[in-house]
Formats: structure tokens, sequence, C-alpha cells
């Protein structure tokens, strides 16, 4: 079987496809806990861990995700070369340079989230200048609004996870607070925060656009190499498809926000 499989790789190189490049390997990742898209508690590792293992499965590959704070997440994910890379990871200009970005592991949309006493009310990014707004350090929160960070039009504190900026936000220690929609209402629905905080929050979804998380594969020949391999294996996985049927996996009788 083993000389079937790489006698299949050697003409695979020849016409061109990269699978060989991940194909019976083991494949380290770094992420952060960020449920319900990254987490070692949920099944396969979330919803874009699971979509990323199912992808290598099909490259006859077995996947594993080792979990840090972020910052530290980025530093052995674009680094160490024990790792592949990272996930998940939202793309930037300045990220393009360091990865080599898988195709979409998961789909995202940020939103502001606030307390119902004292609602932050904005049409605009612009028009939340005058608040406190909680970010998570090294997190990207869309072109304009770090780029109104970065000219001082917005004001941040940055916090360490949208869990820790959640109990600042009730805490009155900023006024609003970027979150992604589907992170805010796990967390809230989880066993860290109670009913009688879960409605005090609500969050408005009018500034952000939505956005894709992907693996950031390590910016070397060999992460170039598994990125492709990657793409075209995913082809035949249906991201869309594969979110909906993930998530009726998980509790579907959770608490919403509003």
């Amino acid at each position: 079987m083993r000389v079937v499989q790489v006698i299949a790789c050697v003409l695979g190189l020849l016409l061109g496809w990269q699978g060989c490049a991940l194909a019976g390997s083991a494949v380290r990742l770094a992420s952060e806990e960020w449920p319900p898209f990254v987490s070692a508690s949920l099944p396969d590792n979330g919803l874009s861990g699971a979509y990323s293992f199912a992808v290598f499965a099909r490259l006859g590959s077995t996947a594993s995700i080792d979990y840090y704070p972020w910052k530290r997440t980025l530093e052995v994910g674009m680094n160490d070369p024990r790792y592949a890379g990272l996930l998940a990871v939202w793309r930037t200009p300045q990220r393009e340079t360091q990865c080599h970005f898988s195709t979409p592991i998961g789909t995202t949309i940020n939103v502001l989230a606030y307390l119902k006493e004292a609602p932050v009310i904005a049409s605009s990014k612009r028009e939340l200048r005058d608040a406190s707004i909680g970010t998570v350090a090294g997190y990207s929160n869309g072109e304009e609004f770090d780029g109104l960070v970065r000219r001082g039009v917005l004001h941040v504190q940055e916090g360490v996870n949208d869990e820790t900026n959640l109990r600042k936000l009730l805490s009155k220690r900023f006024d609003a607070m970027v979150i992604e929609k589907r992170v805010l209402r796990h967390l809230l629905a989880g066993p860290h925060f109670t009913r009688a905080e879960r409605d005090r929050i609500a969050f408005s979804d009018n500034l952000f656009h939505e956005r894709t998380v992907h693996i950031c594969f390590q910016r070397t020949p060999a992460g170039q190499a598994q990125q492709r391999a990657f793409n075209d294996a995913a082809r035949d996985i249906d991201l869309s498809k594969f979110e909906r049927d993930y998530l009726r996996r998980l509790d579907t009788d959770r608490p919403t926000v509003n």
C-alpha cells in the first residue's frame, strides 16, 4: 500500500498535484481557544477545527491543535518549525506578507456589544470616537476599524481575550467591545456567565462586514505546498453546509442575545 501511495504521489507531482505535501503526514497547528470556531472543549476542536480536520483527512493526513494565548499562537504558528501554521486567522495586508492563507475555514461577523442600560448606538465606526472600546490584543477588526485606531480617531483598551473583555464590559470598564457574534453567544450561553449577566448585554451588527477565517500556513516553500494541497482538497467539502451541519450538533437550545 505504501509503495502504491508513493507511486501515486510521484505521478501526481509530475502532473502538478500538491497533495503529497501532506499525504500520510501528521500536521501540527497552533491556536487560541476561540469557541465555537476553535476549542479543545468542542467536538473535533470546534467548527473551524472540524472543517480543517475533514480537509486534512481527505489528504490522508492527521491534524492536531496545540492551544496558547493569542500572541503566543502567532509566534509559534508563524515561526516554530514544529508547526505547519495556525488557525483561525483573519486576512490582513500585513499578514499577507507573513502567511500562505488557506481557503476559508469559517465565516465570521463582528458585532459591537454594549450594556442595555448604557447603549452605544452608531451608524458608522467614526461615530464611536467618543466611546471607550474593548478589543483583544493582536486581533484584526477590519482595515477601516484598525486604521481609525492607528490614527487615534477611535480609542481602544486591549484585553487578553474575549471572555476577559466581556467581564470588563459588565463591570463598566469600557463603553462597548468588539467581538465575533457567534463567540459572544457561545460565551454568554456557557457556565461562566449568569442569566442576569446575559440579560444585560445587547449588540449591534450594522458596523462590520462578514469576513472569513483561514489557516495561516508558514511562509516557507513547505508552507506554500501545504496550502496548495489543502486548498485542492477543500474544493470537495462545502463550507456553508459543513457549518450548518456542525452547528446542529451543538446545543440548539442555547440562550440567545439581542
